[in-house]
C-alpha cells in the first residue's frame, strides 16, 4: 500500500494514496494543499501498472521531484520528495519503507530529527544542527532551534528589515514614496538584483509606479515583467515563484525575460480585501534558486503591507476630494440636497446635458455709488450680511447658488437638481428675497448706511448644464441665451421690481399676481419679448 506525508502550512499529515489522486489548494482534489502558493488543482499522482506516476497539471509555481521541476511525467520511488509551494510530499510504499538512516534524517524538518535523536556533540549531532541551520534558511524556527551566530543574525537582520517596511509605511507621504521604501526595504530582506510595483491606473492597466535596481544591474535596462504572469497573478490573486525563468514555460512569450538572462523572480498581488491594487516583482539574474519559499512568504507580507498602505493613502486622497467636493456643493446647494448628491442618492453628472432651468439674477442698485462713500470694511461687512439672508432663502427653496459677480447673484432652480415646480420656487424665493431687504435695512439705517434696494430677473429655458473651467478649477454652471436674457432683464428691473419672462410665467402655477409690462427689445433679440412683473402672492381660497 502506497502512501504520502504531507507537511506544510497547516501541520503535517499521512494519507493513503488511490488509484488516481488530485492534489491542490480546492477541497474537491483528493487530498486537499493548504498552501497559498499552490494552485486549485496542482498535479495529480495515478498508478499506471505497478508504478505510480506524479504528473504536474501546468501549475503556476510548478511540482518539483527531488528538487528537479517535473516537465514530463515522472515515476515514483520510495522515499521520493515532491515539492508544491512550500509544502514538502514524502512517497512512501509498505513493502519498500526506508530505515531510519543518517541521510533519511537529513530529508526531514529540523524538529522531525530532533526528535528522532538527541542531539549532543557527537559527530552526528554537528551535522544536524549544521542541517538545521541550513534548513532554517527557507523558515522561520523558535529559538532553541537556531544554534549558530550567522542563521540568528540573519534572522534579526530580516525581522529588522520588516520592522522599517513597518516605519516606511507610517511615515510615507504619497503611493511613490511608500512603493519607493518598500522596494528598498525588499532589497535588503532578499537578494534582488531589480524590482518593480505595478498599480492599477483609472483605466484598470497596470502601470509602474516604482522601479529600483541593484548595484551590479543596469539602471537603463528595461524591467521585464511577462504579461502572463501578471495577468495570471492579478487574476488567481496568487504569488508566482520562478527558480529559473530561462526554462519556465511560463515565461516563454517573454523572450526579453531570456534575452536579458533573469533566473529567479518573485511576483505577488497587492491585495485588500480581496482586490487586486497591483503587483510587486522581483527579480535575479545571479542564479537559479535565488528566491526560496520563505523569501516568497516575507515578500508576501511586505506586499500585504505594502496594500495596506497604499490602499490608506488612496482612502485618504478620496476622503480629502470629496471634502473639497462637499465643500463645493454646500456652497452651491442646500445642504439637504449636497447630503444626497455626496451620499449619492442624487447625480451631478459631470459632463455637459441639456436642462430646462429657471435662472433668477439678482442686483443691489445705487451698490457702486454706496462703496465709493464707506469705508471698504463697511461694505464688505454689508454685501455679507445680504448674501448671507439672500442665499438662505434660496436655499429653503432647494435653489443652487451658481456664482456671485460682484454685488449680483446667480441663482438656478432645475440644475442639479430639478423640481416640477421649479419656477415656482424661484418666484416665491424672489418675493422672500424682497421682502427680506426691510430688516436688513432697518440695521443699515442704525450705522448711518444707505438702503439696499435690488432687481430681480427670472427666466426659464433649455440651457446647457455642466462642470466648466480648466482641469485645476471647476465650476458648476449653465450656458444659453436663457441665461443671458435672465440677466438682462435683471438690468431692466428697478429697485424692487421682479421681472419674469413669458416663458416663466406660462409654467407658474395659480396663486401669483402679475402684470403685464410693454414688450422689451432686449440685446441679441431679433423681437421684443413680453415682460410681467411679479407683484405678490394672491389669497388661497
Amino acid at each position: 500500500m502506497a502512501r504520502i506525508t504531507i507537511t506544510g502550512p497547516s501541520g503535517r499529515q499521512e494519507r493513503q494514496l488511490f488509484r488516481h489522486n488530485s492534489l491542490g489548494r480546492h477541497p474537491r482534489n483528493t487530498h486537499q494543499v493548504l498552501d497559498r502558493v499552490v494552485s486549485k488543482e496542482h498535479c495529480h499522482i495515478e498508478l499506471r501498472g505497478e508504478d505510480y506516476v506524479l504528473k504536474d497539471l501546468g501549475s503556476l509555481n510548478g511540482t518539483f521531484l527531488n528538487g528537479e521541476r517535473v516537465v514530463a511525467d515522472q515515476p515514483l520511488r520510495p522515499g521520493d520528495e515532491i515539492t508544491i509551494g512550500s509544502t514538502r510530499i514524502v512517497f512512501e510504499t509498505d513493502h519498500a519503507r526506508p530505515e531510519v538512516t543518517f541521510d533519511r534524517l537529513m530529508s526531514e524538518e529540523p524538529r522531525e530529527a530532533t526528535q528522532r535523536f538527541k542531539i549532543g556533540d557527537t559527530d552526528a549531532g554537528h551535522l544536524i544542527r549544521a542541517k538545521v541551520s541550513v534548513l532554517a534558511e527557507k523558515t522561520f524556527f523558535a529559538e532553541e532551534l537556531i544554534e549558530d551566530d550567522a542563521s540568528l543574525r540573519r534572522e534579526y537582520e530580516k525581522l529588522r528589515a520588516s520592522h522599517e517596511v513597518t516605519r516606511a509605511i507610517e511615515l510615507g507621504t504619497s503611493i511613490t514614496a511608500i512603493c519607493n521604501k518598500i522596494l528598498e526595504v525588499a532589497f535588503r530582506l532578499v537578494p534582488a538584483d531589480r524590482g518593480v510595483v505595478l498599480l492599477h491606473n483609472d483605466q484598470g492597466h497596470l502601470e509602474p509606479v516604482s522601479v529600483r535596481t541593484g548595484e551590479d544591474a543596469d539602471p537603463n535596462q528595461e524591467v521585464v515583467v511577462s504579461k502572463t504572469v501578471l495577468d495570471t497573478v492579478v487574476r488567481d490573486k496568487q504569488a508566482v515563484l520562478s527558480h529559473d525563468a530561462s526554462a519556465d514555460a511560463r515565461f516563454q512569450s517573454a523572450q526579453s525575460v531570456i534575452m536579458q538572462g533573469i533566473r529567479s523572480t518573485m511576483c505577488v498581488p497587492l491585495l485588500h480585501d480581496d482586490s487586486v491594487l497591483g503587483v510587486m516583482m522581483l527579480d535575479s539574474k545571479l542564479a537559479t534558486h535565488a528566491f526560496d519559499e520563505r523569501d516568497l512568504a516575507l515578500f508576501e507580507t511586505v506586499a500585504s503591507q505594502a496594500a495596506v498602505a497604499i490602499q490608506n493613502t488612496l482612502f485618504a486622497k478620496r476622503l480629502e476630494q470629496e471634502a473639497v467636493m462637499r465643500e463645493r456643493f454646500r456652497r452651491l446647494l442646500s445642504p439637504a440636497i449636497a447630503e444626497q448628491v455626496m451620499s449619492g442618492h442624487l447625480e451631478v453628472k459631470k459632463g455637459g446635458e441639456l436642462r430646462e432651468t429657471t435662472m433668477l439674477f439678482a442686483d443691489i442698485r445705487g451698490f457702486t455709488s454706496m462703496s465709493e462713500s464707506s469705508e471698504p470694511q463697511i461694505v464688505v461687512d454689508a454685501l455679507n450680511e445680504y448674501f448671507e439672508r439672500m442665499v438662505e432663502i434660496v436655499f429653503r427653496y432647494e435653489g443652487t447658488l451658481d456664482k456671485f459677480i460682484g454685488d449680483e447673484m446667480m441663482v438656478l432652480f432645475g440644475s442639479p437638481v430639478a423640481h416640477e415646480d421649479d419656477p415656482a420656487r424661484a418666484a416665491r424665493a424672489a418675493l422672500e428675497m424682497q421682502a427680506a431687504l426691510g430688516p436688513i435695512n432697518e440695521r443699515h439705517e442704525a450705522r448711518g448706511l444707505p438702503a439696499f434696494e435690488i432687481g430681480i430677473g427670472i427666466n426659464t429655458g433649455e440651457v446647457v448644464a455642466g462642470y466648466i473651467g480648466s482641469s485645476q478649477a471647476l465650476e458648476y454652471t449653465v450656458i444659453g441665451d436663457p441665461v443671458n436674457t435672465a440677466s438682462r432683464l435683471c438690468s431692466l428691473a428697478k429697485p424692487g421690481q421682479i421681472l419674469v419672462t413669458e416663458g416663466t410665467r406660462e409654467k407658474l402655477a395659480e396663486g401669483f399676481e402679475l402684470g403685464e409690462l410693454p414688450a422689451e427689445q432686449l440685446k441679441g433679440k431679433a423681437q421684443p419679448i413680453r415682460v410681467y412683473e411679479l407683484l405678490g402672492r394672491t389669497a388661497r381660497r
